[in-house]
């Protein structure tokens, strides 16, 4: 547990200002990500240095296709999200208190040891979103650079401006998932919203991180051709059609029994569409 950052104090409670829910959190109470509390009038990080998930992964998984390809990354997680989409495909440790699964005691600088001692090029902050144990990932991103190590991201970009300021020098890679290209998708169920995630893609790519998109493409309700065009003409009006476009299959998981498994031929007429409006690298997940 660590003293958070980015609140403010407010009677009976704190103030977060982490991401746009701004939530205000009564003493002893938590956020909507559920490792943020209030306690003597501060707020905490509950999982600092104490990952629920520890992994080392071929780096496309995450999926980054055009950093570092053909390497492996040490892939690190903490509980709690702040969206809650009902397809989520690591319920078990996104949508849970820390408590609420096992952890394990591990320093930010133990966390870069083990890196470098494995001789792996970068470190990934995944799984879960990461930037709901910002100052877990923020202290190992430093200290990753500093032994010339990659920090990769992969995060819904639901996060305010100054935390992501604050990240960008130590941060090389994200990918991004675009729940969809649509606001009333985004508030109905993810529990967030559209905007903020688009304007922290384009303040990623100024800072000359290396950024890829993910869309997962559910029958139905997020897959419709005009939704696909919507996101690409996007892309390409703010210069971004050379950025990696992945496609994912979705699957039936956690509050979703339905629909079944997206059809591979609406994957592929996605990628057709991309491509014809000038995103130069489409590729498909999940399949």
């Amino acid at each position: 547990m660590k003293e958070a950052r980015f609140y403010t104090p407010v009677e009976g409670g704190v103030e977060c200002q982490l991401c746009p829910h701004h939530c205000r959190i009564k003493e002893g109470g938590r956020g909507r990500c559920r490792s943020r509390e209030c306690r003597g009038g501060k707020l905490w990080a509950l999982s600092y240095g104490a990952p629920c998930a520890l992994a080392v992964d071929p780096v496309e998984k995450k999926p980054l296709n055009n950093f570092l390809p053909g390497t492996w990354c040490l892939s690190l997680s903490c509980t709690g999200c702040n969206l809650s989409c009902r397809w989520c495909q690591n319920s078990d440790i996104s949508q849970v208190a820390p408590e609420g699964v096992d952890c394990t005691a591990l320093s930010a600088e133990e966390a870069v040891d083990l890196c470098v001692r494995r001789g792996l090029p970068s470190m990934a902050y995944t799984y879960t979103e990461p930037f709901t144990w910002w100052e877990y990932m923020y202290d190992m991103a430093v200290l990753a650079h500093e032994r010339g190590l990659k920090n990769i991201l992969v995060s819904a970009g639901f996060v305010e401006k100054e935390p992501l300021q604050e990240l960008l020098p130590y941060l090389d890679a994200a990918n991004i998932d675009i729940k969809a290209f649509d606001d009333a998708f985004y508030r109905s169920w993810c529990g967030a919203r559209l905007a903020p995630v688009l304007e922290n893609i384009l303040a990623m790519v100024a800072a000359g991180v290396h950024v890829e998109i993910t869309n997962l493409l559910i029958p139905g309700l997020n897959d419709a051709e005009e939704q696909v065009r919507a996101l690409c003409d996007w892309m390409v009006e703010n210069g971004l059609q050379r950025i990696p476009l992945h496609f994912s299959r979705y699957f039936p998981r956690y509050k979703m029994a339905f629909p079944g498994p997206t059809p591979k031929q609406s994957l592929l007429r996605a990628r057709e569409v991309a491509l014809a409006l000038g995103i130069e690298a489409v590729y498909l997940g999940n399949v």
